[in-house]
């Protein structure tokens, strides 16, 4: 069943409905049985690992690839035979695909073609003004900063007037600093234009940060839908757990509200019973230095690791013959070889059923 941010009676911008693609007969297919929906105006994140079809659903949606199986819908009409031009879809590629021997207005030009005269000039520097690059519009690309060139193909996509527009990694070649100040202008230029967007990314904090929805996507199948809070804070399976940011896989015994682990007693998220996997994020557990009394049950271990990123430290710290990942805030006096007190902070989430391997 697919997870939408609609309201009752809304017509989606975009529905997918059963995506399939193979690129050899009789193969194993690249995209599998796809199918979400995309609110107007909502932005929309397709999140997995290099190969696991996302840029192939792109180009399906596009209409650059023929599905084998599976239809699309923009507004509520079928548009699954119709070849790119006709289904008024923005596209911004990796790469840019900017033109290199026109000008920055020149390239916004280019897909106004059925626009003459007063008209075509008045949408490109209406564009323009919206990316911020005015003063930039004679320049050719080559003389362009990465996040400008970025702009300008972002205003091509969107100059032709299209309620979706679909970003195949977009950012992906700005440095860190560049790549976080794009993705909130362009953000917010597409909130500001009320423009719909399909986001594909390998970026964990991308998706998280740039989407109002996104899923996870693995081996041509989506794994999980949902609001980036509720897929980071709710995972349904291990791989999107540990896809989504790091996790502690932890098997344990449910008892309902809680569940018997190798660390203790945990309160679980949703109440299980029998033979379960559970996640607990490393913001979900603490250090602090071990009781100098054993009055109570104390999980005691050593730091093997410390890893000091500015705003937060993260340890790795061995119990046993387990090793769990922890973190805390910059000012953490623990190092490596220390003895100490392991907390748990907050409620486990079960991500599997049954007996898993390797736990």
């Amino acid at each position: 069943m697919m997870e939408t941010a609609f309201t009752k009676g809304e017509i989606p911008l975009l529905r997918v409905e059963g995506l399939t693609k193979r690129y050899l007969k009789g193969g194993p297919p690249v995209v599998d049985g796809v199918s979400f929906e995309v609110a107007p105006a909502e932005i929309f994140a397709l999140l997995g690992p290099s190969g696991c079809g996302k840029t192939t659903t792109l180009r399906l949606i596009a209409g650059f690839e023929r599905a084998d199986e599976g239809r699309v819908w923009l507004m509520g009409q079928e548009v699954t035979r119709w070849p790119p031009e006709r289904r008024g879809i923005g596209f911004v590629f990796q790469d840019y695909a900017l033109f290199p021997h026109l000008s920055v207005w020149e390239n916004v030009a280019f897909g106004l073609r059925h626009l003459k005269g007063r008209e075509r000039w008045a949408r490109v520097e209406e564009v323009l003004g919206l990316v911020g690059l005015t003063v930039f519009k004679d320049r050719k690309p080559g003389e362009l900063s990465g996040g400008q060139q970025q702009r300008v193909a972002l205003a091509r996509a969107i100059a032709p007037g299209p309620r979706l527009v679909l970003l195949d990694e977009p950012f992906s070649s700005l440095d860190a600093a560049l790549r976080q100040t794009t993705r909130d202008e362009v953000r917010a230029m597409l909130k500001q234009a009320g423009i719909g967007a399909v986001l594909v990314t390998h970026d964990q904090e991308e998706a998280l940060s740039f989407a109002d929805r996104l899923a996870v996507m693995r081996g041509g199948r989506l794994e999980q839908t949902g609001t980036p809070e509720e897929v980071y804070l709710r995972p349904r399976t291990p791989f999107v757990a540990q896809f989504l940011g790091r996790t502690n896989l932890i098997p344990g015994e449910g008892r309902g509200g809680w569940a018997e682990t190798p660390l203790g007693r945990l309160s679980l998220v949703e109440e299980a019973h029998g033979p379960v996997l559970l996640s607990l994020r490393p913001e979900g557990l603490g250090l602090a230095a071990p009781l100098g009394h054993l009055g109570e049950r104390q999980l005691e271990g050593v730091v093997v690791a410390r890893e000091f990123k500015g705003h937060d430290l993260t340890y790795r710290v061995r119990l046993g013959s387990r090793e769990l990942t922890v973190q805390e805030g910059p000012e953490s006096p623990f190092r490596a070889g220390d003895r100490v007190r392991v907390l748990v902070r907050a409620k486990a989430v079960v991500v599997g059923q049954g007996r898993q391997e390797g736990t």
